[in-house]
């Protein structure tokens, strides 16, 4: 079956949602890294972007929790509009110079996004419930990725049309008010068309964990391994920003590095979303198979065409996690504890990245960087026999 009416309405108001919310948080992420580097903060800060990633996820923790016991529409939306306003964050960095202030204002962007998911992606599933779902999570981040990739690309144009350095970062963080507008217009039509979530109705029936069976358990620890060995791109940012000052790339190349990841995100989402509908859970495996590549194309291959060629799995990496492996946490767990489901899932996985962001910005730092090859080549290779063994 396919989506009409109210439920495609609500469909493209959440994508459009989507869209102009990466324009926003993916166009400062691209160059958060560089971002730090220019404010002159130490490496091991890049660890802490990383740290929002955490809080993000752990946000998704308590924002599925909270969404479980919602006992009303209008509450259930409330903690999606509350998770989006705060990108308003984002635009505020044009009005600061100071480090440690900027990473607060990162934080607090990534803290919203984690309240706002699992209620939004419970939505997501319900609209998808008699569709295919693959496909339609694969459309949301085919949408969802062409606001990740106007966002560096309008971030790359103001640094480039605007010198000094400075007075373009502020340049590009001003643009951002735009999308912020036209967000919030998408998602009042969406509220409007789509009032009452099931995952309301279904409350009453809530189990709890014991809703969650060993299924669920194995795929999230192969999931955890995965984004372990998933190097964040806050580091490969600060590379990149190593790269401009040794003369090997430009300042302005930084944020097309991560606009060519998205781009790759977002070729591959569609197409992914139709394998996974094909052949269900087995296409998990792709993601360690991707995430692997990208630490030794990085550091093994040196200068301008490394940081080219890594941006390519990585991006491949990102569109597998953000498309199959939500879907999947969707057909795994049933309705009544969907909420939970998914604000478990997203809270490891988070801390997962987090922890592997700390140890490889350490690593770098001190200048291990044949160790960060090796220890992303043990962990995928992890999530890889744990996965295979999931399906077994």
């Amino acid at each position: 079956m396919e989506l009409k009416g109210k439920l495609l309405a609500t469909f493209i108001s959440l994508s459009l949602v989507s869209l102009f919310a990466d324009i926003i948080y993916e166009g400062a992420r691209s160059i958060g890294g560089a971002y730090l580097n220019f404010l002159t903060a130490p490496a091991i800060a890049v660890s802490i972007l990383g740290l929002g990633e955490f809080l993000s996820n752990l946000m998704r923790f308590l924002g599925g929790v909270l969404a479980q016991r919602m006992a009303s529409g209008r509450a259930y939306w409330s903690l999606i509009f509350f998770g989006y306003l705060v990108n308003l964050a984002i635009p505020c960095l044009a009005f600061t110079g100071v480090w440690e202030i900027a990473i607060i204002l990162f934080l607090i962007e990534r803290i919203g996004k984690g309240l706002r998911a699992p209620a939004r992606d419970v939505i997501l599933s319900e609209l998808t419930d008699e569709a295919k779902r693959g496909r339609w999570f694969g459309l949301h981040e085919l949408m969802d990725q062409i606001g990740a990739i106007a966002g560096p690309a309008i971030i790359g144009a103001a640094i480039y049309v605007s010198k000094p350095l400075e007075a373009g970062y502020r340049l590009a963080f001003n643009i951002l008010w735009i999308p912020i507008i036209m967000m919030i217009v998408m998602l009042l039509s969406a509220y409007v068309n789509y009032p009452r979530p099931k995952a309301v109705s279904a409350a009453t029936e809530e189990k709890g964990l014991k809703g969650l069976d060993k299924r669920f358990w194995n795929y999230l620890i192969g999931s955890i391994f995965t984004l372990l060995g998933f190097i964040y791109w806050g580091v490969i940012a600060y590379y990149a920003q190593d790269a401009v000052r040794a003369g090997i790339l430009m300042a302005e190349e930084v944020p097309i590095l991560y606009l060519i990841a998205m781009a790759v995100d977002a070729v591959i989402a569609l197409p992914i979303g139709l394998l996974y509908d094909r052949v269900g859970l087995k296409s998990v495996v792709l993601a360690p198979l991707t995430a692997i590549s990208i630490t030794p194309a990085l550091f093994m291959i040196k200068g301008r065409i490394g940081l080219y060629l890594a941006s390519i799995p990585w991006g491949l990496t990102m569109g597998i996690i953000e498309t199959i492996m939500r879907a999947s946490v969707a057909d795994i767990a049933p309705i009544e504890v969907r909420s939970l489901a998914y604000g478990i899932y997203s809270s490891s996985i988070g801390f997962a990245w987090f922890t592997g962001s700390l140890i490889m910005a350490y690593m770098y730092q001190t200048g291990l960087i044949n160790a960060i090859i090796i220890l992303t080549i043990i962990l995928e290779a992890a999530a890889l026999t744990i996965y295979a063994a999931t399906l077994r």
